[in-house]
This record gives structure tokens, C-alpha cells and sequence, in this order.
């Protein structure tokens, strides 16, 4: 059973300690995943003004969010625009490619996408885009080959401009397998690798899970015959919650189950269908995220 391990990078602090402690973590176990990072200005702390929301307000009080991700992360860019990750923090990201890890691009800016992809056009869409490849090609020496929205936070807009970039696969949404994006009837070039696992935000504090007994309960989650694809974050699995990642791992790894990289998942797939990608409403998470309709045909080969 292969489980495939995506990396979202979201912050300044989650580059700055998260990435090289996830990437020694992975040395000692002779892993490689998917990191993708956000190398524009860390605006995160600008999600502060959603404590107003009831559902958002309970999140932070469930996962305690003050220890888990920081105080820096929770204020950082709030009254004036953050520091611009990739300039400040390139050289770390570009030890996680020398260390063989598959990087791609999350954002530019994290909280302005998640914000605000709902009155994006095309254009503005582009443009995020666009800025982001720029920046990690500079820093890799060479284009980003995937991509992943933030958030989950992905529609039709969203799927035709990435189709004008050379990624070889984006996971822009949640879902089952594998498969093509179709748009307003046409089948799209660039597949996508849906996540199918629950994050730890999700899902702590809900339904008697806890820190004690989260790994436990994600095993439960594994398709022995099917897709596994789980999303950490630099922010937290990288750094408070380490050691309980590194628990998972062991747990997983003692059942017969192997971490690759999402392109190694896209290889070793090889019947991909289609579907339309659809917003839906996820427990444990505020607002929405894209997702894989139900409705899929098969068409041989990637």
C-alpha cells in the first residue's frame, strides 16, 4: 500500500522550521514526498478577522491554535503586508528539492487566494499563478512541475489557467481517485491527484479524536485496495507535532505501507477517468473545498 505524501508549506515560520525539520525527519526513514510551497508575501495572520465567524472562532479553540501553529503565524501580516517567502527563505526551499523531494507551487499569496478565489477572473487567476512559477523557477533553476490550491479552493477558472502552465499533475481538490478535470464538456490535460485523507484540523477535538489517539484513528481512514493520499503542513506536522507525525510514519511503515512522492502515485496509475470538479463542505473545516463529483468515465492510460 502506497500512501502518497503531500507537503503544503503555508508560511514563513512553516519554511523557515518546518521544511528542514520534515526533510531530516524523511532522511532518517528514506522517504520523499510532495512539498508545495507559497513563496509570495505571508499575509496569514489576515485570517484573524474570521474569528468573527462561529465555525472559524471553534476551530481555533479546537486544535488550540496558539500552540499548534504560533503567534508569529497568527499575526503575521495583519496590519501590513508579510515577508515575501521565496526571497527570504529560497535557499530552504531549494534543499528540500536537493534532498530529492518532488516541489510545487501552492500559492503565491496563501490568504489572498483562499480569500478571494471566488471574485478572481481568469486574469487574476493567471497573474497568482504566474508570479509563483516565477519565483520557484528562480529559486529550483527550473519550472515547478505541480501545483496544489490552498485550501482546496479550486473551480472552473482556476482549472483552465493552470492548464496554460507545464504541470504535469495538480491536487487541487478532495476526492477518491485519480482522474482528468472536465470543463464546460472538455477533458483538460493536467490530472489531478485529489487528497483523500483528513487533516489534522479536521478532525482533532471532534468525535473524541485526540492527540493520543489520532494516528490510530488515521490508519482506520487507509484504503488497503485503493488511493491514499495525505495532506501535512509544515506548520504543524513540522514542527509541534513532529514527533506524532514520526509516529505515524512508524505505525504506517510496520503495516506494510510505503510514503512516495504524488508523481510516483500518478506513475503507478494506470487507469485515469474523468469528472467535473464541484465545491462541497467538509466537517471540521470552514467553508468550502473543491471536490471530485461522483459521476466518472475511464479512458486508458496517462
Amino acid at each position: 500500500m502506497k500512501i502518497g505524501l503531500r507537503i503544503d508549506v503555508d508560511s514563513f515560520r512553516g519554511t523557515r522550521y518546518g521544511v528542514p525539520n520534515l526533510c531530516e525527519l524523511l532522511d532518517t526513514h528514506s522517504i520523499n514526498g510532495s512539498f508545495f510551497f507559497s513563496v509570495g508575501p505571508d499575509n496569514m495572520g489576515r485570517h484573524i478577522w474570521r474569528m468573527i465567524r462561529p465555525s472559524f472562532f471553534w476551530k481555533m479553540l479546537r486544535t488550540r491554535a496558539p500552540g499548534l501553529y504560533g503567534w508569529d503565524i497568527l499575526f503575521r501580516g495583519t496590519f501590513r503586508q508579510g515577508p515575501v517567502i521565496g526571497k527570504g527563505l529560497g535557499p530552504i526551499i531549494r534543499s528540500a528539492a536537493d534532498a530529492g523531494h518532488e516541489v510545487g507551487l501552492h500559492a503565491w499569496d496563501h490568504h489572498a487566494w483562499q480569500v478571494h478565489i471566488d471574485h478572481m477572473d481568469g486574469d487574476a487567476i493567471y497573474e497568482h499563478i504566474r508570479k509563483g512559477v516565477k519565483s520557484l523557477t528562480r529559486i529550483l533553476d527550473r519550472p515547478p512541475t505541480c501545483s496544489a490550491s490552498p485550501g482546496w479552493k479550486c473551480n472552473d477558472r482556476v482549472l483552465l489557467e493552470k492548464d496554460r502552465f507545464s504541470f504535469d499533475y495538480n491536487s487541487d481538490c478532495r476526492g477518491k481517485d485519480v482522474f482528468y478535470p472536465v470543463v464546460r464538456g472538455r477533458k483538460l490535460s493536467q490530472p489531478q491527484i485529489p487528497v483523500t485523507l483528513p487533516t489534522y484540523d479536521e478532525v482533532i477535538g471532534r468525535k473524541g479524536i485526540r492527540n493520543s489517539n489520532y494516528n490510530d484513528y488515521l490508519l482506520s481512514r487507509l484504503n488497503p485496495n485503493g488511493l491514499n493520499i495525505l495532506t501535512i503542513h509544515a506548520e504543524t506536522e513540522g514542527i509541534a507535532l513532529i514527533e506524532m507525525f514520526e509516529g505515524f510514519v512508524m505505525m504506517a511503515r510496520s503495516r506494510g505501507a510505503s510514503f512516495v512522492p504524488l508523481g510516483t502515485i500518478l506513475k503507478d496509475t494506470p487507469l485515469v477517468g474523468t469528472a467535473a470538479i464541484v465545491q462541497t463542505q467538509i466537517q471540521g473545516r470552514e467553508g468550502w473545498v473543491s471536490s471530485q463529483a461522483p459521476e466518472r468515465s475511464h479512458v486508458q492510460g496517462y
